[in-house]
């Protein structure tokens, strides 16, 4: 064994043939990043909701969308969780994490009615 062994080195010699290329690639987008963006932005609809809106045949404009939208974002950006919302003869429970209507009640449902579980209410205008 007349090899010598330098500092640092576990084996004598050179293990590695060529030199490690670097990869400078971009890294490859997360897949779905767009599609993340898009739900934060959106409100959904639970299957439950969807089904109150359909008994009671509540329907929403993009417009008001826009504005659930927007006030989804200001709860949030008061630490709301849960949200009772109020826009023209309709009340919306909303989780605002999820960005999930979660009911829908029209007028006639609204009437001698408690809401629980909520720890803010949201007037849209």
């Amino acid at each position: 064994m007349t090899e010598r062994i330098s500092v640092g080195q576990l084996y004598p010699g050179s293990l590695r043939t060529q030199q490690l290329k670097r990869n400078d690639a971009p890294a490859p987008a997360k897949e779905g990043t767009f599609q993340n963006v898009l739900q934060n932005e959106l409100v959904r609809f639970s299957h439950h909701a969807e089904q109150r809106l359909r008994q009671r045949g509540i329907e929403f404009q993009p417009e008001q969308l826009a504005k659930i939208q927007s006030a989804i974002d200001k709860a949030a950006s008061k630490g709301a969780k849960d949200s009772l919302m109020l826009i023209n003869d309709t009340a919306l429970i909303v989780n605002i994490k999820n960005r999930t209507v979660v009911t829908a009640l029209d007028e006639a449902s609204m009437k001698d009615n408690l809401f629980t579980q909520i720890d803010s209410a949201v007037i849209i205008s």
